[in-house]
């Protein structure tokens, strides 16, 4: 955990420190030593959350793209459940950055628990993955679509098995270059469909020109859905042309 509750400001955790946890108000320690991120603990050890991971550089390093305001928010559902999400913007949008593996239960209840929310995955974290990610890329179609959107298929990649069903847009980091890749869809032959997209996009569209960049996100990902529900469709065996209108808004990130 990035903050606690000190002196009844958020602060983030420093040598002899102490606190209280923003969610559950019980105390937390900070843990300021050599090998792990500085963080806060919960004493004894038990997250009250337990959607919580540990943190690595590699989230603090994408929480930090983002107003320290919209980091580690809580977030409270009408039953009283609780949750401290990564990111929380201020249209709305829970960004969450996922390091370890994922249980496909946990992953569908943080989904609906969620009404907007978008994920980052370290692709980085098994030395496999990236090898048969590129790999499914060079096997799968492109789609004439005025986008770089590929159709490639999850059998060899062990990432896009874990997380193609996922409704939320899920973006792989493999933290080699300015692109991240972007799982659009699963499709009913049991295909994919990813596409690059900028990582310095994906911060802009969220952090910058607030309102109607946030808007032009809901945007682009319902614009997507369409254009593949329309592959989807398609009997013949040659991908259509497909174009898109970019005039709504402003600029939705270079695909």
């Amino acid at each position: 955990m990035k903050f606690a509750v000190v002196n009844g400001e958020r602060q983030e955790a420093q040598p002899g420190l102490s606190g209280t946890c923003p969610s559950c108000a019980r105390p937390v320690v900070a843990k300021c030593g050599e090998i792990k991120v500085w963080h806060w603990a919960h004493q004894g050890g038990r997250a009250c959350d337990p959607w919580w991971e540990n943190e690595t550089e590699w989230h603090r390093a994408w929480k930090s793209e983002f107003p320290t305001g919209w980091q580690e928010v809580v977030h409270k559902a009408e039953n009283g459940e609780k949750h401290i999400a990564d990111v929380r913007t201020d249209q709305g949008w829970v960004i969450e950055f996922q390091y370890s593996f994922l249980q496909p239960e946990e992953r569908r209840s943080r989904n609906a628990f969620y009404q907007h929310l978008a994920w980052v995955v370290d692709g980085t974290r098994r030395k496999r993955d990236r090898a048969q990610f590129l790999a499914a890329l060079q096997a799968g179609v492109s789609l004439r679509s005025g986008f770089p959107i590929r159709r490639v298929y999850p059998d060899e990649c062990a990432l896009l098995r874990e997380w193609g069903e996922t409704k939320a847009p899920v973006f792989f980091d493999f933290g080699d270059g300015p692109s991240l890749w972007w799982i659009l869809a699963k499709g009913s032959s049991g295909n994919a469909y990813v596409a690059p997209f900028s990582r310095a996009d994906f911060v802009a569209i969220h952090r910058d020109g607030a309102t109607e960049m946030a808007r032009d996100f809901q945007a682009l990902v319902n614009d997507l859905g369409r254009l593949i529900a329309d592959y989807e469709r398609q009997t013949t065996r040659q991908a259509p042309s497909f174009s898109m209108p970019l005039s709504r808004g402003r600029s939705r990130g270079r695909l």
